[in-house]
């Protein structure tokens, strides 16, 4: 099968200029909430800025490799490197400070809706993102996509979109719909991992059906999926062990703070 980029031109276009547009947009509303005398730590600017650049890297630069193995990298990049770095960024909690009241109503009433909710749900969120490759990959959608451009771009907007969705509800760090405890958010996380993992394992024997790359293509495709993902996912579950690690030390703070309970024995001095 000859190889082609999901997305001609015109579509790389696009997406230059919305990454662009996002990174200058973001960067414009913390620097106004600075100037107006507000904490943004600067870390979470570089983090959002060097998501954009991964975007825009994926969009402009064909990385050497055979064609499923560069497929593969871009895959990598738009639908799990950019997403973690975007959302460390924490950009709603920027847009919900930065904007007026009246710029804030309709972001809140997304965050608020019960599409939202069912969607950031983690079981949910998790089998949208890795549920999305296994038909991508396993069945026709893979070739097709190499045939209608609109399909291949809706391919690739799907990555995104999945991909985002699904680590800002595993690492919790923008407000969403509902909050879910640190159980649910590790499980679909490993859940996760374990199907991308299974899935990489499979394009190890066979490629995507309607296709033919060489061995060593596949092999090396197979490979950076594999152990690309799992270096993103360990980055997921540092986020959400440093989340535990810090509300677990202010719950004991707190609990010191408090003393103890009226009733109870307070220690003798020795």
């Amino acid at each position: 099968m000859h190889h082609q980029d999901f997305g001609g031109l015109p579509d790389r276009l696009a997406a230059l200029a919305a990454a662009v547009c996002g990174a200058a947009g973001y960067l414009l509303a913390a620097s106004r909430l600075r100037r107006r005398g507000d904490r943004w730590p600067p870390l979470r600017d570089l983090s959002f800025s060097a998501g954009a650049a991964v975007l825009v890297a994926t969009a402009l630069v064909t990385p050497p490799g055979g064609a499923f193995t560069v497929h593969m990298g871009q895959h990598l990049a738009t639908g799990m490197a950019a997403p973690l770095l975007l959302v460390l960024g924490r950009p709603v909690t920027l847009a919900l400070r930065a904007l007026p009241p009246g710029g804030r109503r309709p972001l809140l009433a997304v965050l608020r809706s019960r599409p939202l909710g069912a969607l950031a749900n983690p079981p949910v969120a998790a089998l949208l993102d890795a549920g999305g490759l296994w038909l991508l990959y396993r069945g026709p959608l893979f070739a097709a996509a190499h045939e209608r451009a609109w399909l291949g771009v809706l391919v690739h907007v799907h990555v995104l979109a999945a991909g985002l969705l699904f680590t800002a509800v595993v690492c919790s760090l923008d407000p969403l719909p509902r909050r879910h405890g640190t159980v649910l958010r590790s499980a679909a996380l490993v859940g996760a991992g374990a199907a991308h993992a299974v899935l990489a394992r499979t394009l190890y024997a066979a490629p995507p059906p309607g296709t033919a790359f060489t061995a060593g293509d596949l092999s090396a495709a197979a490979e950076l999926m594999y152990y690309g993902g799992d270096l993103v996912e360990i980055a997921l579950a540092a986020v959400i062990g440093l989340q535990w690690y810090t509300a677990s030390g202010r719950r004991l703070a707190r609990e010191g703070r408090q003393g103890p309970r009226s009733g109870e024995p307070r220690a003798s001095a020795p």
